[in-house]
């Protein structure tokens, strides 16, 4: 009978550290694949990406491929997720600098809307990734986590501009009752009169940040302003005056206008 020792099998910690090896390795092949995906997206559009060409730069066959991704909606999904953390980086950055600097949350809130237009513009195509084409098969319990990291800055936001009392209660307010999913108001709580569209207010407010980003990127003000910066900021101040947030669009990178 052969006798197998413990220095043929390997110790457990040599056996973990190869095990640990080969995934980042795994990784690095994997990250490689998303930045040539990526570009393909750039070139072709999401639509015409195949897994084929994505392998053929790499030199590797189509079958290989799928010891790193099991399908190209596996590989689509990866870049929405990473997307979606990117701009919510983003975000979130730039509120912690405005919140640590003693903004209050309409300053803070330009301050972040600011950040995801430079984002926005730095990266277009993984902007319309996530904002500008239709999820199709992209699996919901992929991208909720990362996607709702961006709707809890905004709701942290509301609910800041609400116990400081920097948003202002509607002239005239709507029936949201019954509107708001009971997941979102387990998270946040039941929001109290007068401010109890709160939460619909923050989709508004954000929603019109999306819309003039949007807008921007298909090139629909191109010829229309002389200043796209300064319209920009205008623009998302006025969708959020009637959220009922005053944005300080006087003050351009920390200086005083006038």
């Amino acid at each position: 009978m052969t006798v197998v020792t413990s220095s043929q099998r390997g110790t457990p910690a040599r056996n973990s550290a190869s095990q640990a090896a080969r995934a980042r390795a795994k990784e690095a092949v994997r990250i490689q694949l998303r930045e040539i995906a990526r570009r393909h997206i750039q070139e072709r559009g999401t639509a015409d990406l195949s897994l084929r060409a994505v392998a053929r730069e790499l030199d590797m066959t189509s079958s290989t491929i799928y010891r790193y991704v099991r399908s190209r909606e596996e590989l689509i999904t990866s870049l929405v997720v990473e997307s979606y953390e990117a701009v919510a980086e983003a975000a979130e950055r730039a509120d912690r600098l405005h919140a640590g600097a003693g903004a209050d949350a309409a300053a803070r809130w330009l301050g972040i809307a600011r950040a995801i237009r430079t984002w926005a513009l730095l990266h277009p195509y993984e902007y319309t990734l996530i904002y500008g084409s239709p999820m199709g098969d992209v699996p919901s319990a992929a991208v909720g986590p990362p996607a709702a990291r961006i709707w809890r800055v905004v709701a942290g936001l509301m609910s800041t501009a609400v116990s400081t009392g920097v948003l202002h209660p509607h002239a005239r307010p709507f029936d949201v009752q019954g509107l708001v999913a009971d997941h979102v108001l387990a998270t946040l709580g039941p929001p109290a009169a007068p401010f109890d569209d709160f939460i619909v207010r923050g989709m508004a407010l954000f929603s019109s940040l999306i819309g003039a980003i949007s807008t921007e990127l298909s090139g629909h003000f191109h010829g229309l302003t002389t200043d796209a910066d300064r319209l920009f900021d205008l623009v998302v101040a006025t969708g959020a005056q009637g959220v009922g947030l005053d944005l300080p669009v006087e003050v351009v990178d920390g200086f005083q206008l006038g």
